[in-house]
């Protein structure tokens, strides 16, 4: 006889669960959670369910845990175009104005589709930015899909789909990006599936603005139908940090029944036909942080007075900087820094701090030209060679890239997130089997880290889950 999943176990899970991936199950949605929990158990070969609840609530969960729950657990219920009007919208309003402001300039577009499922966004996405854009091999473009859920991601990844997946798509749509295969399904036309990279991301847990993702200073968001199944103050939290993945004047798309004047009050609202979409606009945007400081300062002062005290550190314009920095107010961080390294032309530290923050609002000439600055100063920091490494790799200068992590290698050999990048280099340029042996290096490295230690230069990636994703990046490119 089997054990059966008690309500207090129910609520243990449902708790875990929202804490590392926010998805939600209130006490209404306990049945959904219990069956998905039994395909689990009978996926890692438990006895019952309850056994299997217990081990989970044990201890953090792995990366190989939450993809397993995440298979089970989240729903890829998605098609082609959904939602046609948001799709009239980009290719008629949002695209439009951004290569008309980019055609003389950068011709740079980054556009995520957060929550990707099974691809059908991303790559009607992709449709419609080759409808607007004919010309896109003369443009730098980033079409970055990322799900929790990494079955999804190797479905999207194939590209070859069920006529359900096109119950509102017009035939001509099929007929020109598409391709008949046996068993009467279609596979999406290479040039429209080059154009899309696939990456694995948590939205709750993981870090943006990553060597993993480069989710940054992205000018569109697709993120639909999936605030709705986190938790409140998940939701809340991924909302901030999709506000500053997003470069200044960037756009948010979320699902219709999604829509919130709380949940997206940082954003400016704009009413269009059929729904409303959220916009960056950081000049807008109330300076909390500097706020929150002098609340700080303020509650300091207002302390018991203790015998010996420690002489609170004076605030500096690096130190104000960082903490902004921290808080994506990037706009902000300009304002403090871009006066002070245009008159001292010695200050490493602030050049360097500037030349991320460029970098984070996708003025990547600007970054290189302070990161370089920066270099003349500090030519023995692995840091900021590191962070040249990750511009130029931006601008697709790659061999320059792989010279400056070497670079930083150079200066530390024990740089864990230079070796990372450097495999994401060699798998950019299809050498897998050099990518395996710096994802292995990373590995060994990172075994020096506590679990919860957070990597120096990985904008707060801890050590653990850097770890499994390296893991499972390495068995993902080696099995493939």
């Amino acid at each position: 006889m089997t054990d059966a999943i008690s309500p207090v176990q129910l609520a243990q899970l449902s708790g875990v669960i929202a804490a590392q991936t926010g998805l939600h199950f209130p006490g209404a949605r306990w049945p959904d959670l219990e069956r998905g929990i039994c395909a689990v158990a009978r996926e890692l070969d438990f006895p019952d369910a309850a056994a299997c609840v217990r081990w989970l609530v044990a201890s953090p969960l792995t990366q190989h845990q939450i993809a397993v729950l995440a298979n089970h657990l989240t729903i890829g219920e998605t098609y082609f175009f959904r939602e046609p009007h948001v799709f009239a919208m980009l290719e008629e309003e949002i695209l439009p104005a951004l290569v008309r402001a980019r055609r003389e300039h950068t011709r740079r577009l980054r556009i995520w589709s957060a929550g990707c499922a099974t691809g059908e966004e991303p790559y009607s996405i992709a449709i419609s930015i080759s409808k607007v854009i004919p010309d896109r091999q003369d443009w730098d473009i980033t079409l970055l899909a990322t799900d929790i859920n990494p079955r999804f991601q190797q479905t999207a990844s194939e590209g070859v789909y069920r006529e359900w997946s096109f119950r509102e798509t017009p035939g001509w749509i099929k007929a020109q990006y598409f391709s008949r295969q046996p068993g009467g399904r279609l596979a999406i036309r290479p040039a429209i599936q080059q154009m899309v990279t696939f990456a694995h991301l948590n939205l709750v847990d993981d870090a943006y603005a990553s060597t993993l993702t480069n989710a940054m200073a992205m000018d569109v968001i697709f993120c639909r139908n999936v605030l709705m199944y986190l938790a409140p103050e998940q939701a809340m939290q991924v909302v901030r940090k999709l506000y500053h993945a997003l470069a200044d004047g960037g756009w948010l798309i979320v699902g219709t029944n999604e829509t919130s004047r709380v949940l997206f009050a940082s954003f400016q609202a704009v009413s269009m036909p059929g729904a409303v979409l959220y916009r960056k606009d950081a000049s807008c945007e109330p300076p909390a942080s500097r706020q929150h400081a002098v609340k700080c300062r303020g509650s300091k002062q207002n302390a018991p007075r203790r015998t010996l005290r420690a002489k609170p550190q004076q605030p500096t314009p690096c130190r104000e900087a960082l903490a902004l920095s921290q808080q994506g107010h990037y706009t902000e961080v300009v304002d403090t820094l871009g006066g002070l390294c245009a008159h001292d032309h010695t200050n490493a530290q602030a050049m360097g701090l500037l030349a991320r923050t460029c970098a984070n609002q996708g003025r990547l000439s600007e970054a290189r030209q302070w990161c370089e600055q920066a270099l003349a100063v500090d030519k023995l920091n692995a840091g900021l060679h590191y962070l040249r490494a990750i511009i130029l790799q931006e601008q697709d200068a790659l061999d320059e890239a792989t010279d400056a992590l070497k670079r930083a290698l150079y200066l530390d050999q024990h740089f864990v997130l230079a070796h990372l990048c450097l495999g994401t280099l060699a798998l950019r340029r299809g050498q897998v089997e050099a990518a395996g042996k710096h994802f292995e290096t990373t590995l060994a490295l990172l075994s020096a880290y506590r679990r919860d230690e957070i990597l120096p230069e990985s904008e707060g990636m801890t050590a653990g889950r850097l770890r499994e994703i390296i893991a499972f990046m390495h068995q993902k490119h080696t099995t493939s």
